[in-house]
């Protein structure tokens, strides 16, 4: 493999490792917090993407950028608020809940926008050189310093604010913050609609290198999945070196192998990991 191949793919890796950071912060935002397995968190990366597709269609990239967060934790509360609330000490119902929640909005979405793939421009179309050895591409380098810079965001909220404290003091445990006056209800729709934005605005964010179909959240939930259980569930730190992880193995095998072959071995390792390491690799 040369030089050139080698940094491409390296940073082919970085860049969706990014993307994965942050579907799956929102997921892992909401399963450390409520213990809810949400299987429509895909749906709200899709959410996201059609959001910047409606918007680009009316001549508003950015815009689209900008309101796909704030479409998914709309749909996140209204999500939480109206099932997800009535669950959190049925974990399994939960699952089934979601799931048809799920099947609904992938419905909802075909109903609205059809079944055809949308496409939306690449808003930086150029290349730059980048170690002196590669033309990569500008968007994808945005992606990555996008993701960094969000990721980070997210961290911030989680250390440094009240919410973040309240949030962390609820998660050790729920009784004993509501005994001290912090309003648990409140908290969790706040974490519900970060999580459901951090999953649609990465939605967006990807939309203009692949195809926007209705059913393009289910892989991206797949390999949410297993972000967190390789990183350690309820574990921020966790969830970007288990994207690292899962987002540079499944670059590397799919130079090699087809991509469906890549992402059945990711599987393959994420069990083999979790077996000899069930609480996670980036966790104490």
């Amino acid at each position: 493999m040369s030089a050139a191949t080698l940094v491409t793919q390296l940073l082919n890796g970085v860049s969706l490792a990014a993307i994965l950071t942050l579907v799956a912060l929102g997921l892992a935002i909401i399963f450390g917090l409520m213990g809810v397995i949400n299987m429509a968190h895909g749906e709200l990366f899709t959410i996201g993407a059609y959001a910047l597709v409606a918007a680009n269609s009316l001549g508003g990239f950015w815009a689209g950028v900008l309101l796909a967060p704030f479409v998914g934790a709309a749909v996140g509360i209204v999500l939480e608020r109206s099932v997800v609330r009535f669950l959190y000490t049925r974990p399994i119902e939960t699952i089934l809940a979601t799931w048809g929640i799920s099947l609904i909005l992938q419905q909802g979405i075909e109903f609205i926008f059809g079944t055809a793939p949308q496409a939306v421009p690449n808003p930086f179309p150029g290349a730059i050189i980048v170690f002196g050895i590669v033309d990569y591409p500008v968007y994808r380098l945005f992606i990555i310093g996008a993701g960094v810079v969000i990721t980070a965001a997210t961290f911030f909220v989680f250390l440094r604010t009240e919410f973040g404290l309240m949030a962390r003091a609820v998660i050790q445990n729920r009784e004993i913050a509501a005994a001290l006056g912090i309003n648990t209800d409140r908290i969790y729709v706040g974490a519900f609609a970060l999580g459901a934005a951090l999953a649609a605005l990465a939605g967006a964010l990807m939309a203009p290198l692949i195809n926007v179909l209705p059913l393009m959240g289910v892989s991206f939930l797949a390999r949410s999945f297993f972000v967190v259980i390789v990183g350690g569930a309820g574990s921020l730190p966790g969830v970007v070196g288990g994207s690292i992880l899962i987002g540079g193995l499944e670059t590397l095998f799919s130079t090699l192998w087809s991509v469906t072959l890549a992402q059945a071995l990711v599987l393959v390792i994420a069990i083999v990991i979790v077996r000899f390491r069930p609480t996670g690799l980036f966790t104490s």
